[in-house]
């Protein structure tokens, strides 16, 4: 097993401890084809609120510039979930241009988590768990150097025992709301 530093009082292992999902449920991780970008969208209207939510054409966007940053999370043949992204040479977390690809370099070293969302009615499962340590593992395996994402407070401590360190509060006031910065080093 492979043991990552995150900073000093942090570090994670691949992977990371998975929660207990229901036997009968068969999940699956893959990329998304265009074809997904309407369930996706349901779902992220669905899971977050007002004008949080990417629109169908940021989606599309998204699945179609840089599907190795879109994993989707399936069970019984059903996406449940999924986290997009994209990579930048130097990270401005407030930038919302960036949100549609502007400056996107799938080469650089930092990526750039836009969404990670699982549908309301498959919430509770563990499933973004199960999902972002794929997606960690995705990334430190394509080279990458670190992951950036922003959250709501109260999902900041979250993402701390997930490896994440907690940064700043952030400068962006996307939908209208308070957003913090957190980051791992992979």
């Amino acid at each position: 097993m492979m043991e990552c530093k995150v900073d000093a009082h942090l570090s994670w292992r691949l992977p990371l401890p998975l929660p207990r999902i229901p036997a009968m449920s068969a999940l699956q991780f893959r990329t998304p084809v265009p074809a997904d970008a309407e369930r996706c969208y349901a779902i992220e209207i669905g899971a977050y609120e007002g004008d949080e939510a990417a629109t169908l054409e940021k989606i599309r966007t998204r699945i179609t510039q840089y599907p190795q940053g879109f994993l989707v999370l399936e069970s019984d043949g059903e996406i449940v979930g999924f986290i997009n992204s994209g990579c930048a040479h130097e990270v401005v977390m407030s930038d919302e241009a960036f949100k549609e690809l502007v400056g996107h370099d799938p080469a650089a070293a930092n990526v750039v988590i836009m969404s990670v969302v699982v549908d309301p009615a498959h919430q509770g499962k563990g499933y973004a768990k199960v999902l972002m340590n794929e997606f960690i593992g995705r990334m430190h395996a394509a080279g990458k150097q670190t992951i950036h994402l922003m959250c709501k407070e109260q999902h900041v401590a979250l993402y701390q025992k997930l490896g994440y360190r907690y940064v700043k509060p952030s400068p962006s006031d996307h939908g209208g709301m308070a957003w913090h910065e957190m980051v791992m080093d992979l």
